[in-house]
């Protein structure tokens, strides 16, 4: 069992260990910038909105973790500064220029009554031990919404989609990817799915 929390509410620094899971769950789409998941974790850990993220805390360490945003507020902010200084110049610049676009916008929600969740990623330690079900699952139970959403999940990250589809997650939008991008990654859909309450 876990202990969910609030990022900014932990009592010990948690942001190394959010970028260790966001590396290890995101440089297969990163490895343009750098194939190094600890290059990859320096140069984005400053990106977390902590007020954003639920953890799922063993102790002191980071187990699994999500961000969950109505969209009045990003989930992450990207630093230019801060991606040049471990990425170089080029790398830095180009990561500002095409992950803005990416990470940065919010996503449509007039009326208020969605959430998104993003950034879901459990430690390799806690893999297949129900850290990121039970911090999904305490998003779910406490905040108030009609529609969850997830977004763009790799159609080849199975566990994901089958965890979503456990916790009743149903797929709605399939978006291919270009087959260039597919070929670089390994990538060939973009799955979106929602949960009605």
């Amino acid at each position: 069992m876990f202990t969910i929390i609030r990022a900014d509410q932990a009592r010990a620094e948690v942001r190394p260990q959010m970028a260790d899971i966001f590396a290890d769950g995101f440089t297969q789409w990163l490895g343009f910038f750098s194939k190094d998941k600890r290059q990859i974790a320096r140069a984005f850990a400053h990106i977390f909105v902590e007020s954003q993220f639920y953890l799922a805390m063993s102790g002191d360490k980071v187990a699994a973790m999500a961000a969950c945003t109505d969209g009045t507020e990003l989930s992450v902010r990207l630093s230019g500064k801060q991606l040049i200084k471990h990425l170089g110049l080029y790398k830095g610049m180009l990561a500002v220029l095409f992950l803005k676009r990416e990470f940065q916008v919010p996503f449509h929600n007039p009326d208020g009554t969605k959430i998104s969740l993003e950034f879901v990623g459990t430690a390799l330690e806690y893999r297949g031990q129900g850290a990121a079900s039970q911090v999904i699952k305490h998003i779910l139970e406490y905040k108030a919404y009609k529609e969850c959403l997830i977004e763009e999940v790799a159609d080849t990250n199975i566990p994901a989609i089958r965890l979503y589809e456990k916790l009743g997650f149903q797929e709605y939008k399939r978006k291919a990817l270009p087959k260039k991008l597919a070929a670089q990654n390994g990538i060939n859909h973009l799955v979106s799915m929602k949960y009605l309450k």
